[in-house]
C-alpha cells in the first residue's frame, strides 16, 4: 500500500489525464479518486458519471431513483476478473451512499443489463478456467470462483441495501449469466433471451449458486435435472416455470423496467418486506455456495485434456460472438 507521499504523488497524478500510467499506479488512482468522488457533495448521477469503468456502463436515473449498469465486457462476454473488479467497485460506490445521512434513500432500484447486442452474460471465464485446470493451479482457481459467489451471494442479499435488484435479461443467459439473474430480486426479460447451464458438456456442473437457486425457486428434482440436461430454454418456457417474472417484445426491455418501477415504487416497502419474508422461511448462507464452491473446484481440477479442448472451442465462439457483435455496435453506431 502506498504511503501518504506517494499517495499525494498519485492523487497529483489524476490532474494529469495525458500522462501514461501503468499497473499498480492505475489502480491507486483509481482507488484514490474513488474515495475522494464518494465524499465529494456531489449529485447523485454525478458521482457515477464521474467515475470509471472498464467493463461497466453505469447510469442513474433519478427521477426513479435507479442505478442501471450494463456489462461492456473488454476481454470476453463472461465474468472475467476485470468485470468482477468493476463490480465490486461498483458495490462498494453503492453501499457508500447508503452511509449517509442525507434524508430521503438515495437509490431504491439497481437494474442490471448488457451492452452487447444478443449476449447477457455466458458466464465463467474459460479461458481462466483452463488456464489454471492445467497449470494444476487449485487456490487460483478457487479464488476467482470465491469471488464469483462473493458478489453473487451479495446481490441475493440486495446488497444488504433496502433496495430491488432487477436483472433485464436481452440475449443469452448462461452459465454464471444465468446464475447472476437469479440472484437478482426479480427477471425481466426480452422474448428472444435464451438461459441455460451448459457446463455439462464439459464434464462440469454450475458451481456458483445455481443448485442453490434452482432448487429454492423450483425443487431439488427441477434443479437436479436442469444442470444434468444441459437444455437451452426460452424467455417464456422459464416464465412458465416461474424463473422469469416478466417477458416482453425484444426492444421493449428498458421500457418495462422503467414501467414497472414507475407502477410499483409505492410498494416497494412492501415488496423488501415479502423478500425477507421468503430469506427467512428459506434462507440461503454464503458458507453453502462456499462449500459447493470447493466441490466445484475438485471436479474442475479432474477434467481431462478432452474436457479441456472443449472449453477451448467455446472460449474460441464466444470470443468470435463477443467479436461480431462488437462489429454490429460499430455499424449501428455509424
Amino acid at each position: 500500500m502506498a504511503d501518504v507521499s506517494e499517495q499525494e504523488r498519485l492523487a497529483h497524478t489524476t490532474m494529469k489525464p495525458d500522462q501514461p500510467l501503468h499497473g499498480d499506479e492505475r489502480g491507486a488512482v483509481a482507488r484514490i479518486a474513488d474515495a475522494k468522488l464518494q465524499t465529494m457533495p456531489l449529485p447523485l448521477e454525478l458521482r457515477f458519471a464521474t467515475t470509471h469503468y472498464d467493463n461497466l456502463d453505469v447510469r442513474v436515473d433519478p427521477a426513479l431513483r435507479t442505478l442501471w449498469y450494463y456489462m461492456d465486457p473488454v476481454e470476453a462476454p463472461s465474468y472475467t476478473p476485470g468485470l468482477l473488479a468493476d463490480l465490486s467497485r461498483l458495490r462498494g460506490h453503492i453501499q457508500s451512499l447508503f452511509g449517509r445521512d442525507e434524508g430521503e434513500q438515495p437509490l431504491l432500484y439497481l437494474v442490471n443489463g448488457s451492452k452487447v447486442p444478443g449476449i447477457f452474460n455466458l458466464g465463467g471465464d474459460l479461458g481462466y478456467f483452463g488456464q489454471h485446470i492445467r497449470e494444476k493451479d487449485r487456490e487460483g482457481l478457487r479464488r476467482y470462483a470465491l469471488d464469483c459467489v462473493d458478489l453473487v451471494y451479495s446481490s441475493s442479499m440486495s446488497l444488504d441495501l433496502p433496495i430491488v435488484l432487477i436483472s433485464l435479461v436481452r440475449g443469452d443467459a448462461l452459465g454464471g449469466g444465468f446464475e447472476a439473474a437469479m440472484a437478482s430480486d426479480m427477471i425481466i426479460a426480452e422474448r428472444s433471451a435464451k438461459f441455460g447451464l451448459p457446463e455439462i458438456l464439459f464434464n462440469l456442473f454450475p458451481g456458483m449458486g445455481a443448485y442453490s437457486f434452482l432448487s429454492r425457486r423450483l425443487d431439488p428434482t427441477r434443479a437436479t435435472k436442469m444442470i444434468m440436461g444441459g437444455q437451452i430454454y426460452t424467455a417464456d418456457a422459464l416464465f412458465e416455470m416461474g424463473l422469469v417474472d416478466l417477458v416482453v417484445e425484444d426492444g421493449q426491455g428498458e421500457a418495462a423496467v422503467r414501467e414497472f418501477i414507475a407502477r410499483h415504487t409505492r410498494k416497494h416497502m412492501i415488496y423488501r418486506t415479502l423478500r425477507e419474508v421468503k430469506r427467512r422461511v428459506n434462507p440461503l448462507t454464503h458458507q453453502e455456495l462456499i462449500d459447493v464452491v470447493d466441490l466445484w473446484v475438485e471436479a474442475a481440477m479432474q477434467l481431462e485434456d478432452a474436457d479441456l479442448r472443449k472449453i477451448d472451442r467455446l472460449r474460441m465462439a464466444q470470443t468470435k460472438r463477443l467479436e461480431v457483435a462488437r462489429t454490429q455496435m460499430r455499424e449501428k453506431a455509424s
